[in-house]
């Protein structure tokens, strides 16, 4: 899901009358970012700017399918589904993959692990997590 600025952010080029891939970049550099602070597995910038495009794609940017020998046949078909998608064309399927590796960490195995980190830091770092944990909730209250 797309940060509500982003999409924001893309809508104002779309009304300055921007080209759809000045839209979508709005998209890649979001993408980016969180590369870079390590809030998602994306190892390569192209791995980034192909998650930041087929974001954009279903948030209706009106980004068309790379051509044929542009891209390999799973890419473009890849594309044509999220551009429809965005487009209003095609109701969004449900992912099985994206489902079950949601669906297989259940809470329970989260605070699991949650606990094994917990006996295996030591009091002072105990300490700092907790505190850090602190800032954290204080923050998103905000």
């Amino acid at each position: 899901m797309p940060e509500r600025r982003t999409v924001q952010k893309a809508r104002k080029d779309k009304r300055a009358g921007k080209s759809p891939t000045t839209q979508a970049g709005e998209f890649v550099h979001e993408e980016i970012r969180k590369v870079r602070r390590g809030q998602h597995g994306a190892r390569s910038p192209q791995q980034a700017v192909a998650i930041g495009l087929s974001k954009a794609r279903r948030a209706g940017v009106a980004l068309r399918p790379p051509g044929k020998r542009k891209a390999k046949a799973s890419t473009r078909r890849s594309a044509k589904y999220a551009y429809e998608a965005g487009q209003g064309k095609r109701k969004p399927r449900r992912r099985p993959r994206v489902s079950r590796a949601v669906s297989r960490r259940t809470a329970t195995a989260r605070s699991a692990a949650a606990r094994k980190a917990a006996k295996t830091k030591g009091a002072a770092r105990r300490s700092a997590a907790a505190k850090k944990a602190a800032r954290t909730r204080a923050r998103r209250r905000r």
